[in-house]
């Protein structure tokens, strides 16, 4: 039995992927689930930025924390919005230019479909594990997150930037030439990123643990079920998939605290 407070699975670039869910002085090793009964329990919440017992607002943090910490910013979603450049604070500028003024990725990814994204350089290539991404390759490469930004918005134009959680979930890979999209994707960038493209570089490619995918996808609300039993047959992106066509999304329930059992 592990209990603990959520926050979204770690992952180790292998083949297959290797999982960890992580606890405060535990950690369990998700692969060796696949194939057992896993009962899982809903206990409460507790936010990950004040560790109150308080509802979860959003990204595991309760309403108070979402609307004031700097890692909770409008940039974080909206690259384009970064001013950490210019030396404009939004909550915290020493924060900000921590995370803003690093190198960050603009790629292509294939996960329920083609799509753009921008992550920070560090983060390859876990964002693209967490997002059940079965191929990606890099675009650009920006010093900073507000070029990145502003690439990702040009590009919308002609890309999806969301991932279609239930086709994700439903399979196992799509075919598509990434050198050709990303070759393609190069007349519309902004001029200002053109000197930052990334050259002579191959697809990345990721197999997930996963037995079988379902043909339709019921998503566990596990504050309204309070329990749940099922059969793991599968782990992709941060979903874990269930014999009976169940998934439960370890990264939006990040903040409940939960007990597992096998």
């Amino acid at each position: 039995m592990f209990q603990g407070v959520l926050t979204k699975m770690k992952s180790h670039y292998n083949t297959p992927i290797q999982y960890y869910l992580e606890f405060e002085k535990e950690f369990i090793h998700m692969n060796s689930l696949l194939g057992k009964k896993l009962e899982i329990q809903f206990l409460g919440h507790e936010c990950l930025n004040c560790h109150l017992s308080k509802p979860i607002f959003r990204q595991g943090f309760c309403k108070n924390c979402f609307f004031e910490i700097p890692s909770a910013g409008d940039w974080i979603m909206r690259p384009e919005l970064s001013k950490a450049h210019l030396d404009i604070e939004d909550r915290d500028l020493a924060f900000e230019k921590k995370v803003q003024l690093q190198p960050h990725i603009v790629y292509l990814a294939v996960s329920s479909n083609l799509k753009v994204g921008v992550t920070r350089k560090s983060q390859i290539p876990t964002r693209w594990i967490d997002q059940g991404a079965t191929s990606a390759i890099p675009i650009i490469e920006a010093p900073n997150r507000y070029l990145a930004g502003i690439t990702e918005v040009a590009l919308k134009g002609h890309y999806a930037d969301k991932t279609n959680w239930r086709q994700m979930l439903q399979q196992s890979d799509l075919t598509i030439d990434l050198q050709a999209e990303k070759e393609h994707s190069l007349e519309h960038l902004p001029k200002e990123v053109k000197p930052y493209i990334v050259r002579d570089i191959e697809p990345l490619h990721f197999q997930f643990p996963v037995e079988s995918y379902p043909d339709k996808v019921k998503s566990l609300n596990l504050e309204k079920a309070t329990r749940y039993q099922g059969k793991l047959v599968g782990i992709k992106g941060q979903y874990l998939i269930f014999e009976d066509q169940t998934v439960f999304n370890i990264r939006s329930n990040e903040g409940v605290v939960a007990r597992f059992s096998v």
